[in-house]
């Protein structure tokens, strides 16, 4: 697979996520941990992994939960993972082509990304930003007018309710400090 587009493929596989009820973030990390290793070996028809390798990559911390993605990633056809049994040979992978075919578009809405060979449209409506930006001025000038005002009466309420603690509260000398010391006495 020489004529993989980084860019198209990752497009594509995101687009496959979005509709996939069945796939938790734990997949799509451990999915985008094995694109990067297949981009490192040139994107091979298949490649081998180290188990270890990619849970760090993929910040998988379980080995059944590794075990359980890549499985379900498989059977879900997103790759094809045919396991090895062998630690000093790996697991053998190959990835499946998202999005680089030079088939039709299937949905050729998502192909036009807003780029034409003309020139933009612009609206000449200056005058009603204008009447929209006054607006917008105005009612921020209200709003700042009504939060002093409510700043102002929490504040009042405040200094009332410490007031009323203060009288309520008699004065406690809870570490016995008292203007009366004798400096003769031992602590």
């Amino acid at each position: 697979m020489d004529n993989i587009n980084y860019i198209k493929h990752l497009n594509g596989v995101f687009v496959q996520f979005s509709i996939d009820t069945r796939l938790n973030p734990t997949h799509i990390s451990l999915y985008v941990a094995l694109f990067q290793i297949w981009n490192t070996h040139f994107f091979k028809e298949e490649f081998y992994i180290n188990r270890a390798e990619v849970m760090e990559f993929s910040k998988i911390g379980s080995k059944s939960t590794y075990h359980r993605c890549i499985k379900e990633l498989s059977h879900w056809k997103y790759l094809l993972y045919t396991p090895s049994h062998n630690p000093f040979k790996g697991s053998r992978i190959k990835m499946f082509d998202f999005g680089t075919s030079t088939e039709q578009a299937l949905y050729p809405s998502r192909t036009n990304i807003e780029t034409s060979t003309g020139q933009a449209l612009v609206s000449i409506n200056k005058h009603v930003q204008t009447i929209e930006n006054n607006k917008n001025r105005i009612k921020h000038e209200n709003f700042k007018n009504l939060n002093s005002q409510n700043s102002e009466t929490e504040e009042k309420q405040n200094q009332t309710a410490c007031a009323e603690r203060s009288r309520s509260i008699p004065y406690q000398d809870n570490l016995k400090t008292s203007s009366d010391k004798n400096y003769d006495e031992p602590l």
